[in-house]
């Protein structure tokens, strides 16, 4: 697997650039990976990317798009505002969790 550093962080990635250990994950790392994709994160956007962490804490998956709006209360427009385009795949990739099944 393929080691990155980003911000001082020295992390183990996937081909597409999906963190593979999610304990390599910080705050500050989030922010970093964030702004790579072009993404400031907000207190909206912590609400998400903690619910994510925590979910998939209890879990072991990453929550979908409808986990996210169903059981995390935000609203799936709201998640598209915030992470624009593809929001499970960037809210996973900066929450330093694997890709959503399902997502392409």
């Amino acid at each position: 697997m393929p080691v990155t550093t980003l911000n001082g962080h020295e992390i183990h990635v996937n081909e597409e650039g999906f963190l593979t250990d999610p304990t390599e994950w910080d705050e500050e790392l989030a922010a970093a990976l964030g702004a790579q994709i072009g993404i400031t994160l907000t207190d909206e956007h912590w609400n998400a990317i903690r619910f994510l962490r925590k979910d998939f804490a209890e879990t072991g998956e990453t929550p979908t798009l409808r986990r996210v709006s169903t059981v995390g209360g935000i609203p799936i427009k709201q998640l598209f505002v915030m992470f624009p385009q593809k929001p499970a795949k960037k809210m996973a990739y900066i929450a330093g969790l694997p890709k959503p099944v399902g997502c392409v």
